[in-house]
């Protein structure tokens, strides 16, 4: 039986310090929406997580916090990427090239070009590409994790008839966790320097969505060499970060009222290229924060995604 210190630790872990966690964490939109924003399909897995409130209907909706995103430049400026020798693209470096004239056409996103996109089949990642491109709402607003999040949820739930919750293996659960509760956790990327969050395997901390869903069996992580060598597959989630340090400082564990970090949550839709076919960069689905422009290699120091094979 787990003594009372380790109780009141676990829920000062879960009820206070993954709150401030998401309230730094958080990647709110900057541009005014009055669109409601797509909601987690499960709140019985999320609701220990996620601070809610209710709206004017009664619904419930979640409240990840928000972060000053004024520093993260909104021109669109497509380069050339040198990929990274690290895993990840921690020290990813672009050299200047003029801007593509291909942000001057219309970018045809259902036209999937890439040589990998056969290999997997995944249902799922083919749903939430359809169910976004068919959507008449594509930038709800509101923050990135509970855009991201409800997306696979709907897609996984129109596939397989369940949420991912249900078929998420045993072997997930920590000291501290249930397997749902160790999804969530590495998806919101909840950093804290109590061991709960040192529990968690180190190699899916602070990969948000791909890490809780690749540690889940559910997908095969891709670094930053992947992602920049054309290796992602429309529907893959990704989760970056805007500083090195605060990545790694987030992988350790560390107390998140220290940091101001800065992370995002999205799905890949295509790549990008110039008119040697080389790619440049990254279209993608978020809740309008960064979706109306393509991404490029400078946006962001850390690049994880995963792709799906459910």
């Amino acid at each position: 039986m787990r003594s009372t210190l380790s109780i009141m630790l676990l829920k000062k872990s879960i009820a206070y310090n993954v709150f401030l966690g998401l309230m730094l964490l958080g990647c709110k939109s900057t541009e005014q929406n009055k669109q409601k924003t797509i909601p987690s399909s499960s709140e019985a897995n999320t609701k220990e997580l996620h601070s809610t409130r209710h709206n004017n209907s009664g619904a419930a909706v979640y409240d990840y916090g928000f972060d000053d995103h004024g520093h993260i430049h909104h021109k669109s400026v497509l380069e050339m990427p040198i990929l990274p020798k690290a895993k990840d693209s921690l020290t990813q470096v672009a050299t200047g090239i003029e801007e593509s004239h291909i942000l001057i056409k219309p970018i045809s996103i259902p036209e999937f070009v890439d040589p990998n996109y056969l290999d997997i089949k995944s249902p799922v990642a083919d749903k939430i590409v359809e169910n976004y491109m068919t959507s008449t709402n594509k930038e709800p607003g509101g923050h990135c994790l509970s855009v991201s999040k409800g997306r696979f949820e709907q897609a996984y739930k129109e596939v397989h008839g369940h949420l991912p919750y249900e078929d998420l293996p045993d072997r997930m659960a920590s000291k501290f966790f249930t397997p749902k509760q160790v999804f969530n956790l590495l998806y919101v990327s909840a950093s804290e320097e109590h061991p709960e969050w040192r529990s968690l395997p180190e190699e899916y901390r602070g990969k948000g969505n791909a890490g809780a869903i690749a540690y889940a069996g559910m997908g095969t992580l891709v670094d930053a060499s992947g992602i920049w060598s054309g290796q992602l597959r429309p529907g893959a989630l990704m989760q970056v970060w805007r500083y090195r340090d605060d990545y790694e400082k987030v992988v350790q564990g560390v107390d998140v009222k220290k940091l101001d970090p800065y992370g995002h949550s999205f799905i890949f839709i295509s790549y990008v290229r110039d008119d040697k076919n080389a790619i440049i960069g990254l279209r993608i689905a978020d809740q309008g924060f960064q979706s109306y422009r393509p991404l490029v290699p400078r946006d962001y120091e850390v690049w994880w995604a995963v792709n799906l094979n459910i």
